[in-house]
């Protein structure tokens, strides 16, 4: 920058900027130099350059409210853009999250690597499943690492698919996949690309001057609404376990730990100030652990081997953080010491009756007893832990080799190789698995591909390794299988067990359990794993007539298509699921839960989640060794919506968590809920404290259903007032709200699927 004055070089990771504060002094005063210059510019406004599907919407905040924060702290600087130039497919979710952030601008490239579909612009107005809409700009360049050759600059121009439309493109330049930016030769060619006779013109200008140019030109362009699917490195939705599942984890460890802070904070007030500044570093500790793991190489699992053992522990760090912020809280919240009393903790807005594993104290040590109580909890709140009696107990029996479980909810039939052969739901004659005509389909088929990419072992999986299933747990699939046994059989929870022999080198053992109370099937799965470029997925062969599966997503859920009449349709056999998808005729379906998975098909008449991955390449042992994960299997009358399959997912995601109280706190209140919801659509997913240690609290709600809400939110806590913000938890117009006595009830009007905060004051 020095010798060439007229650079101006984009650094896009926040992460980046503190690792050079903290490490390099000097040098980042020397950078911050240039920033005032407006030479050396952050971009993004994001702690990392993310994975774009996997992780939670609430994750995608944290991204842009750190990120920004960092710069605006140290810098001075507000970014106006989200730049992520390599990522594996895009969220449908992001435009509105990039609103909610009061950001409209979007740079990416990665798109172009598409194996099937070439994308039809490199300008266009992106519009999300809530119908917010942000600019987005593909470099026609189709590269974030290009030289300032001629012939680059020419197939920029010669490559633009909306000639006519626009004026200008942006040429990202420089080594840029790890690291070393422009060099002089580059610099040179560029000036002299100033204005060559035959060739474009090319001007070094900030990402400001490119896309203000871009929104004078933004009525030309064309709409795309929806995901921006990259038919590539779908493999990226299952590499490296154990990412998925941490992060998962993390996600709704550093919920349930803001909740009750926050919760701590309103109630105490200046009594618990000292707690809520020491958690608030805490929790910015864990925050930027995750977010750090979320990086497009970490959490997709296409990183090196060396980097997991270390990601892992920063996945581990920030869950034990998160938890002794919950254990905090809860004493400052509800007292310490003296006779302690177990009780049922439910940290989301509804009531809910579940079994849980009662526990004993003994000599100072927990000890998980062999029963199980139904217990039923308040929203946002705990009751102490007693039992009821279940309206349906769970019924097991055997009849005609079949294993027949019933709860009241729904009936299961499993045959001996653990397969699902009928479901159906109380009172309902319709079933999964079992055709009018009386012929069978089977759920929970167990079934092993061969994986072998064509160059990206971590990242991709080929469309061509759905024609090499085998199916492991059926008769005559030549593995040894043992049959289905009855483990427990009780009012509360029966549950079988059954096993397979995956290879000479690797062992499945499956747990299915029913329970009372709910509304679906349970499958706790052990794999010790050690195969060699091959895919495990659960497959659903179901008796739904179904056009478009529902798929779980940030802050929502997409529709996609599952049948294959268009390249886009058969392009997408490998999409990005969360906690749940569905497959339902207008009034009845089922769908498929779970606690740490993102990989789904649906495709005809089968729903398929992929469960494990075998690749060699970048790490050869990716996977190799013991795994454990849950799914479920919920059919349902009515709509996905009515059946409220996206709050069991969240149920089966964060089960109630037993917790020790005081007695003589739980003596005088035996049950407590700081806040209710009420109405249908909105879920209050986070409860945060605000992030400048004010003692305000952040509330963030989305639409679930698709479809306009009303909602009003109760409390007793002492709110004085209530205003509406964005993703940066600046204060915006005041939100309607009323008090009567000490209750204060907020109102809201939700549109589809958006997202909205606020900011209360005590």
């Amino acid at each position: 920058m020095e010798e060439y004055p007229e650079l101006v070089f984009v650094a896009s990771q926040a992460q980046q900027w503190a690792w050079c504060k903290q490490y390099f002094p000097e040098l980042f005063e020397r950078v911050k130099l240039q920033v005032q210059a407006g030479k050396f510019l952050p971009v993004g406004g994001t702690w990392v350059e993310m994975d774009g599907n996997i992780p939670s919407g609430e994750s995608f905040i944290r991204q842009f409210l750190h990120g920004q924060r960092f710069y605006q702290q140290e810098l001075g600087v507000t970014c106006k853009e989200f730049w992520l130039p390599d990522t594996f497919g895009y969220s449908a979710q992001i435009p509105a999250m990039m609103r909610h952030m009061d950001l409209s601008r979007f740079l990416t490239q990665k798109l172009s690597w598409s194996m099937v579909n070439k994308f039809p612009h490199h300008n266009f107005t992106w519009e999300g499943i809530d119908g917010s809409t942000v600019l987005a700009h593909f470099p026609p360049g189709d590269s974030y690492n290009m030289n300032t050759t001629v012939e680059e600059a020419v197939r920029t121009v010669s490559n633009l698919e909306d000639k006519g439309r626009v004026s200008t493109s942006a040429f990202l330049f420089g080594y840029g996949d790890g690291g070393g930016g422009p060099t002089q030769d580059m610099l040179e060619r560029a000036r002299r690309l100033k204005d060559a006779d035959g060739c474009p013109k090319m001007n070094i200008v900030s990402p400001d001057v490119l896309f203000s140019t871009l929104e004078k030109e933004q009525h030309n362009m064309c709409r795309w609404v929806g995901e921006l699917y990259l038919e590539l490195h779908n493999g990226t939705y299952t590499s490296q376990a154990d990412m998925k599942r941490l992060c998962r984890r993390a996600e709704f460890h550093l919920r349930d730990a803001e909740f009750l802070l926050s919760t701590a904070s309103a109630s105490l007030g200046v009594a618990a100030s000292a707690l809520l500044l020491a958690s608030l570093e805490s929790l910015d500790s864990a925050w930027k652990k995750v977010l750090l793991n979320q990086f497009h190489d970490v959490l997709p699992g296409s990183g090196i081997g060396i980097i997991y053992p270390e990601a892992t522990r920063y996945y581990e760090e920030a869950i034990a953080a998160a938890t002794g912020v919950w254990h905090d809280s809860a004493d400052a919240l509800f007292g310490s010491g003296g006779e302690q009393t177990w009780t049922a903790f439910n940290s989301l807005q509804w009531a809910r009756e579940e079994v849980v594993a009662a526990q004993t104290r003994s000599d100072g040590e927990e000890e998980r007893s062999a029963g199980y109580v139904l217990v039923r909890a308040p929203p946002l709140g705990y009751a102490v832990l007693e039992g009821i009696t279940p309206t349906g107990p769970v019924s097991l029996t055997e009849t005609d080799g079949l294993f027949v479980l019933d709860n009241g909810l729904l009936r299961a039939e499993i045959n001996a190789y653990g397969q699902v052969v009928s479901l159906v739901t109380a009172g309902d004659y319709r079933d999964v698995f079992r055709k009018e005509d009386g012929s069978q389909l089977s759920g929970n088929q167990l079934v092993l591909f061969d994986d072998e990419p064509l160059v990206f072992d971590a990242w991709d999986v080929m469309d061509y390794h759905l024609e090499t299933p085998v199916v492991l747990n059926q008769e005559g699939s030549g593995r040894p299988v043992s049959p289905v046994t009855v483990v427990e059989a009780g009012p509360l929870l029966a549950r079988l067990r059954w096993s397979v022999d995956i290879s000479s080198d690797s062992t499945l053992t499956q747990d299915i359990e029913l329970r009372a109370s709910t509304p679906y099937l349970i499958f706790s799965t052990v794999v010790d794993w050690h195969e060699d470029r091959k895919i495990l997925k659960v497959l659903f062969d179901h008796n739904v007539m179904a056009r478009n599966a529902s798929f779980d997503i940030q802050f929502g859920h997409l529709e996609r298509p599952t049948h294959m009449n268009t390249s886009w349709d058969s392009a997408r056999y490998e999409v990005c699921g969360h906690k749940w998808a569905d497959v339902s005729e207008p009034n009845w379906g089922f769908a498929v839960l779970n606690e740490s998975k993102y990989g789904w098909m649906a495709r005809g008449n089968h729903l398929t989640l992929s469960l494990l991955k075998a690749p060699k390449s970048p790490d050869d042992t990716c996977d190799m060794g013991s795994h454990e994960f849950k799914y479920a299997l919920m059919p349902h009358v009515g709509t996905v919506n009515e059946a409220g399959v996206a709050q069991r997912a969240y149920e089966f995601n964060n089960p109630l968590r037993l917790l020790q109280l005081p007695t003589a706190t739980t003596s005088t209140q035996p049950s407590w809920s700081a806040m209710t919801v009420e109405g249908e659509g909105a879920v209050l997913h986070t409860i945060k404290p605000a992030e400048d240690g004010s003692g305000e609290v952040v509330l963030r709600l989305f639409e679930c259903h698709g479809s306009k809400s009303k909602v009003k939110l109760h409390t007793s806590l002492p709110i004085t007032d209530v205003h509406n913000c964005n993703g940066m938890e600046v204060k915006g117009s005041q939100a309607a709200f009323s008090k009567e006595g000490e209750e204060t009830t907020i109102s809201l009007s939700l549109s589809p699927f958006s997202i909205i905060a606020l900011r209360l004051s005590f």
